[in-house]
């Protein structure tokens, strides 16, 4: 059974197909946050932190990690990221225990964060594109790491689920050329959002399918694709994170600090006998519990993670 091991310096998370569908906490991005990404050519990386922290208390496993600011002061990456991806991921691992995926489409900025990263990060990405394939496949090869592999290539990104299908063949034929294993690919097939496709629920469920039974690889997706462009996004999310963990997709990189799409995965987790005598499904109903007595999501998670002491006052637990 096909397992797709990442770890920080303390925690091992396993991607499968018989485990807990494991959640990348998708925060940690600036690409669309004019807010965040102003703070972080200014050096100030709060909003790092309180996203690092409130993502691992709602439920993230995973943490990604993506540094691609474009500084009004210097507009080249390739000089300005590197440095800036250090930073932030030796900023997240001393907050958080979980593992990182290290995400960027800049070479230089992958390398600098796999050298910084403790432990087994996931690497984010590569795609079937020639260049990017004899760019990254040989990081993955030296980290010894596992990778998001993305099904679009040099022709761009297909309506077709069959060419899909076929890039994320390649790049695994491609990756054990560099002696890389099908279980170190995560496949992204790319989720199409459903108001511009009629059909892009059902192709992905069935890509997701052949990708499990054909290729045998670990999959994930941006959940909120599905949804793009649709009012009452969260209600669509929360109806897709199910149908494709039914269909075998084993990890989304996603928004963690929505308490209707957790609640949905938390559910499917109990329904496909992933989760230990409902244990996490019963915390959550805890959570969901001091929801309705007016916290925030991100309150009552952070506030469940608390040890229980008989004292007032007590130290507050680091996520």
């Amino acid at each position: 059974m096909t397992r797709t091991v990442v770890e920080s310096a303390t925690k091992t998370v396993v991607i499968g197909f018989d485990e807990p569908f494991c959640v990348i906490g998708e925060r940690i991005n600036p690409t669309g946050r004019k807010k965040l990404a102003a703070e972080l050519e200014a050096g100030n990386f709060s909003t790092v932190e309180k996203d690092a922290l409130e993502q691992v208390a709602c439920g993230a496993m995973v943490l990604d990690v993506n540094a691609g600011v474009v500084y009004n002061s210097n507009p080249n990456p390739n000089e300005t990221e590197p440095p800036l991806m250090t930073k932030m991921i030796e900023l997240v691992q001393g907050l958080v225990d979980v593992p990182l995926c290290i995400d960027s489409s800049v070479p230089a900025a992958l390398e600098a964060g796999l050298a910084a990263a403790n432990g087994r990060p996931l690497l984010n990405s590569v795609t079937g594109e020639e260049d990017r394939l004899e760019l990254v496949l040989p990081l993955v090869k030296k980290y010894n790491v596992p990778v998001v592999a993305i099904s679009n290539d040099d022709t761009g990104i297909s309506e077709d689920p069959d060419v899909r299908f076929a890039v994320a063949r390649k790049i695994v034929e491609r990756a054990a050329d560099f002696g890389i294993p099908a279980h170190d690919i995560v496949v992204d097939p790319l989720v199409m959002p459903i108001g511009a496709m009629a059909t892009a629920g059902q192709q992905v469920f069935t890509l997701v399918r052949r990708l499990r039974e054909e290729l045998g690889v670990n999959t994930t997706c941006g959940a909120s694709n599905i949804s793009f462009g649709l009012p009452n996004r969260h209600g669509i999310n929360a109806a897709f994170l199910p149908m494709a963990i039914g269909a075998g997709m084993t990890s989304a990189i996603m928004n963690p600090v929505r308490a209707v799409e957790m609640e949905a995965i938390r559910a499917a987790n109990l329904l496909m006998n992933h989760d230990a005598n409902g244990g996490e499904w019963i915390r959550l109903a805890k959570v969901l519990d001091a929801v309705k007595e007016g916290a925030s999501f991100a309150e009552a998670s952070q506030a469940a993670t608390q040890p229980s002491s008989g004292r007032r006052g007590g130290r507050r637990a680091r996520a």
